[in-house]
């Protein structure tokens, strides 16, 4: 098959550019992130909250919002299906009635490493083939693609 200029085509014209294998990894990875969380009735936006809850005391829905680049409505919810699932809780704010705190329930600072483990295995399982050096490296070289082209949202999908 030629070009009309007369060069060869590539036989497989998706696979030359970074951005296949990249997304072809990262849908595999996050996948199989997500099913199993799945199998725990969670979602990878409430795994992502609940980090998020647990990494700062007092914060609020909006706040929470903020950090994860959701509105406040995708975000309210996240966070009921949290309380429902009792892995978190709101309570008024001491210093403002009005403001709703939350924080994880007994129950969500016990899922939370079980999750994390998980998390552990996936990256163990997708990533076993390369070894600590290239894994420092394809961390540095992707927060450098980040950094370069201000990537700072959380994926929640």
């Amino acid at each position: 098959m030629k070009h009309q200029a007369g060069h060869a085509a590539p036989d497989k014209p998706l696979e030359i550019h970074l951005g296949y294998w990249l997304r072809l990894v990262s849908n595999h990875v996050s996948g199989s992130f997500a099913s199993a969380l799945q199998a725990r009735q969670l979602s990878v936006a409430e795994w992502v909250a609940l980090n998020h809850i647990e990494g700062r005391a007092d914060i609020t829905a909006a706040q929470l919002a903020d950090a994860m680049n959701l509105t406040r409505g995708a975000v309210s919810k996240i966070v009921d299906k949290l309380v429902r699932k009792q892995c978190a809780v709101r309570a008024s704010s001491p210093r403002d009635n009005r403001a709703q705190l939350l924080s994880l329930t007994p129950s969500g600072k016990r899922t939370l490493p079980r999750l994390r483990a998980i998390a552990d295995h996936n990256d163990e399982h997708f990533f076993s083939r390369l070894d600590a050096a290239e894994r420092a490296e394809l961390r540095r070289l992707l927060q450098k693609l980040a950094e370069a082209h201000a990537i700072s949202t959380v994926p929640v999908d």
